[in-house]
C-alpha cells in the first residue's frame, strides 16, 4: 500500500479556512446585532459567542464522533466512545477517502460549521429569548439535530481498500451538498421557524417601528460574513486544488448577483435601493450558492445568485402572511434561500466542471438529480422543524423560553445581561448626549 505523506499546502488552506468560517460567527453577531433595536443588541450578539463556547467543548467530548465516527450500518448517527479527540492527533482525514491532512484539521474546519448553524436561528426570536434558556437549547440542539443531520448528508464512510463503510444516509442516496445547503441553512432556516412560533410574536410587533438601531454594523457583519464564506465553501474542497477556486469564484459572483436582485425588487418595489436590502441579499446569495458552489458554472452561480436575491426579498412577506414573527428574517434567507440553492444543483449540475457531480436538467441529466436533491431538501427540513418544536416547548414548559412582557419591553440586554450597548451621560459643559 502506497503511503499517505501530508500535504502541507492542503492542511494550511483547511486551517487558513477553518479561521474564516469561524470569523463568520462573529460576523454574524454583527449583522443581527445592528438588525436588531439598541435595547437589544448586546444580547443578539451575546447568543452568538455563548454557542461559540458552548458547541466548541460537546465537538471535542462527543460531537465530532456523532457527526463523523465512523460505525458500519449506521447511516443516522455516527460512533461516540467519548474519546476526546485524544487518539486521532497522528491520523489523516478519512472521509469517503483519504486526505492528506490531519483529522484533527478537518475536525476543527467541520468545527466551525457546527458552531455558525445555532447561531444563525438565534435571529428567529431575537429581542425575547432567556439567555440561559438559549444555551440549554444550543446543547440540546446541537446533539440531537445538528450532529446527526451532519452525518447524513457530510460524512462520505470510511474508505478501507475498495471498501466504504459509515456512509451518512443522504450522502449514500447521492445527495449533493457541497457545503452545507441543506445541514447548515435549510436545517437552521426550518429550526428558526419552529422557535418562532415556539415564542410567539413580540411585543408591539406590527404596531410599533422595529427598524434596525445601526445600518453601519449591519453592513458589516454582512462584509465579514462575505469574507468568511470563502473559507465556508472553498475550504469544504479540503485541498487547495481547481475544485477550491471554482468555489470561491461561484461563492463571489453568486454572492454580487444575489446583491443586485435584491435592490432590483427594492427598486421597483418601494422606490429605493437600501444598505440593509444589499447586506440582505448579499447574504442570500452565499446561502443559495453554498450547496451548489462546487457543482456549477460560473454563469450559473450568477443566475442561482440573481434569482436568490429576488426570492429571498419577496419571501420576508411570508412572515406577515402567515402571521409568525421571525424577527430578522433567517426564515426568508436561510430557509428558502437554502431550498433554492439546494434544488438548483438538480437543474444547472454539471460534470463538466466536477467530475464526481451528476448533470442536472439543464444538461440533459434529466430530473433524477433534481429529485434526489428534493428529497434531501425534505428530509431535513422536516427533521428539522418538528426536532425543534418538541425541543422548545419542552424547555418552553420547564425553564421557560421567554423573558417577561416588562424586561422585553424595557430592554433585554439590562434584563438578561446587565448592560447597555451605549451609555448616553451628560456633558458637564454643553448637557449634550454623548
Amino acid at each position: 500500500m502506497e503511503e499517505i505523506l501530508l500535504n502541507s499546502g492542503d492542511t494550511a488552506w483547511v486551517l487558513a479556512s477553518t479561521a474564516l468560517v469561524l470569523l463568520m460567527t462573529p460576523g454574524l453577531a454583527f449583522f443581527y446585532g445592528g438588525m436588531v433595536r439598541a435595547k437589544s443588541v448586546l444580547n443578539m450578539m451575546m447568543m452568538s459567542m455563548i454557542t461559540i463556547g458552548i458547541v466548541s467543548v460537546l465537538w471535542v467530548i462527543y460531537g465530532f464522533e456523532l457527526a463523523f465516527g465512523y460505525k458500519a450500518n449506521s447511516p443516522w448517527y455516527g460512533n461516540i466512545s467519548f474519546s476526546g479527540l485524544g487518539g486521532m492527533v497522528n491520523d489523516f482525514t478519512n472521509n469517503g477517502g483519504i486526505y492528506p491532512i490531519p483529522v484533527l484539521v478537518f475536525a476543527a474546519f467541520q468545527l466551525m460549521f457546527a458552531i455558525i448553524t445555532p447561531a444563525l436561528i438565534s435571529g428567529a426570536i431575537a429581542d425575547r429569548t432567556k439567555f440561559t434558556a438559549w444555551a440549554v437549547f444550543v446543547a440540546i440542539w446541537s446533539t440531537l439535530v445538528y450532529f446527526p443531520v451532519a452525518h447524513w448528508v457530510f460524512a462520505f464512510g470510511n474508505k478501507v481498500g475498495d471498501t466504504i463503510t459509515g456512509t451518512g444516509f443522504l450522502a449514500g442516496k447521492g445527495l449533493e451538498d457541497f457545503a452545507g445547503g441543506t445541514a447548515v441553512h435549510i436545517n437552521a432556516g426550518a429550526a428558526g421557524l419552529a422557535l418562532a412560533i415556539v415564542l410567539g410574536k413580540r411585543v408591539g410587533w406590527r404596531k410599533e417601528a422595529m427598524r434596525p438601531h445601526s445600518l453601519p454594523l449591519v453592513m458589516l457583519g454582512a462584509g465579514l460574513l462575505w469574507f468568511g464564506w470563502f473559507g465556508f465553501n472553498a475550504g469544504s474542497a479540503l485541498a487547495a486544488n481547481g475544485t477550491a477556486g471554482l468555489a470561491f469564484m461561484n461563492t463571489q459572483v453568486a454572492t454580487a448577483g444575489a446583491l443586485l436582485g435584491w435592490l432590483l425588487v427594492e427598486k421597483v418595489r418601494n422606490g429605493h435601493a437600501t444598505s440593509l436590502g444589499a447586506a440582505s441579499g448579499a447574504v442570500a446569495g452565499l446561502v443559495a450558492i453554498t450547496p451548489a458552489c462546487a457543482f456549477v458554472a460560473p454563469w450559473a452561480a450568477v443566475v442561482i445568485g440573481l434569482i436568490a436575491g429576488i426570492l429571498c426579498s419577496l419571501a420576508v412577506g411570508i412572515k406577515y402572511a402567515l402571521g409568525f414573527d421571525d424577527s430578522l428574517d433567517v426564515v426568508a434567507v436561510h430557509l428558502v434561500g437554502g431550498i433554492w440553492g439546494s434544488l438548483s444543483i438538480g437543474l444547472f449540475g454539471t460534470h463538466v466542471v466536477n467530475s464526481l457531480g451528476l448533470d442536472g436538467i439543464f444538461y440533459g441529466g434529466g430530473t433524477a438529480l433534481l429529485v434526489k436533491q428534493a428529497l434531501g431538501v425534505g428530509l431535513v427540513l422536516a427533521y428539522s422543524f418538528v426536532a425543534t418544536l418538541i425541543i422548545g416547548f419542552i424547555i418552553e414548559k420547564t425553564i421557560g423560553f421567554r423573558i417577561k412582557k416588562d424586561a422585553e419591553v424595557e430592554g433585554i440586554d439590562l434584563s438578561e445581561h446587565a448592560e447597555t450597548a451605549y451609555e448616553m451621560t451628560s456633558s458637564s459643559r454643553g448637557g449634550s448626549l454623548l
